[in-house]
């Protein structure tokens, strides 16, 4: 009871409420397919996010290679769809292969890496990236190479709602998952080696087996957001393998927040939302077609003003709020007593 009292007294809680009841009813204040379609890249981006933080953020552990968990997993989807046929179970099936290819990569990668020093398991996960994206590349029977693989998706997924209404739970549930495990002595020990592997180790817990266990999780957590990809889009290229999209999703976790639950899932919306207003202004100048250039820009605006993205900006406000609230309370008393 006392949790839920305090749950209902958070700012936080009604928030999140507020936005749940909003995401829940959209399609039937605008049911148009870029708005759905929109609202549903934001989600599979935040989700994508959230399992980048979770290795960097709350781990300290930077990889350069997340995306070979996303894309892959929506490179297994989209070949099982267009070989073997659009079945439900064979859509499971492509779930269930995902899984076990993030967690057998995620101890692969983890057990080649994670004893290394950051420097190295970055060097190492870029250089995986890489393999990958080579793969996909060059293996155009299976991938189709360069030109990408279309694919369609079970008749009952391929419905816009039910599209739209499967990513936002997957959304909710990752967010739900991320803040229990974040809160259980599990996800307390990852904050507690990413502040000092050193006195974490003294402390008796076995670091490499935590890191590990992150990376895995983490990579379970990128493979649904591809599998959501792949839905959505229902086609797959070799970029969403590679180390720029591992570079935009670490960009997203800087921007919101890293090491914060919140802070992903903003930078999710703010990049995603901005790189699209930004390269629809190319049809007004010509300028903006070089969009990318003025979205850097922007980043290095955002992290010289905030160097902790825009939660540590937000947690500035509320702490400054606060404090003013508290002098005015105290200085009340000596103001009556003047007067």
């Amino acid at each position: 009871m006392s949790i839920l009292r305090n749950w209902l007294k958070s700012s936080g809680f009604w928030l999140i409420l507020v936005a749940l009841i909003c995401l829940t009813l959209l399609p039937f204040i605008n049911s148009s397919r870029f708005i759905l379609n929109m609202v549903s890249s934001i989600a599979i981006a935040a989700v994508f996010a959230v399992s980048y933080n979770l290795l960097a953020g709350f781990t300290g552990v930077f990889s350069l290679g997340h995306a070979v968990f996303f894309g892959s997993s929506a490179y297994i989807l989209g070949i099982i769809m267009y070989r073997l046929g659009t079945s439900i179970w064979l859509f499971l099936l492509a779930i269930l292969l995902s899984m076990i290819v993030a967690i057998l990569l995620g101890l692969f990668v983890g057990y080649l890496a994670l004893r290394l020093k950051e420097i190295y398991y970055a060097m190492i996960t870029f250089a995986v990236a890489e393999l990958f994206v080579i793969t996909a590349d060059k293996w155009r029977e299976i991938t189709g190479g360069q030109d990408g693989l279309c694919f369609q998706v079970p008749p009952f997924m391929a419905d816009k709602l039910v599209t739209y209404y499967t990513i936002i739970l997957l959304f909710v549930a990752t967010v739900f998952f991320m803040y229990r495990f974040l809160d259980s002595p599990t996800g307390k020990v990852l904050v507690a080696i990413r502040e000092n592997e050193t006195r974490a180790s003294a402390l008796g817990f076995n670091v490499f087996r935590y890191k590990l266990l992150s990376n895995v999780v983490a990579g379970v957590l990128a493979a649904f957001a591809g599998i959501a990809y792949a839905l959505l889009n229902q086609f797959v290229m070799p970029n969403i393998l590679g180390v720029d999209q591992t570079i935009g999703v670490l960009l997203m976790t800087i921007v919101g927040g890293m090491g914060t639950l919140a802070g992903p899932i903003i930078g999710a919306v703010v990049v995603t939302l901005s790189g699209d207003w930004l390269a629809s202004l190319a049809k007004i100048h010509p300028l903006f077609e070089r969009w990318p250039i003025i979205f850097g820009l922007l980043y290095i605006v955002i992290i010289l003003t905030m160097p902790g993205g825009i939660m540590s900006g937000y947690y500035k406000i509320k702490f400054w709020w606060r404090a003013r609230s508290k002098t005015k309370k105290l200085n009340k008393p000596a103001r009556e007593a003047i007067k």
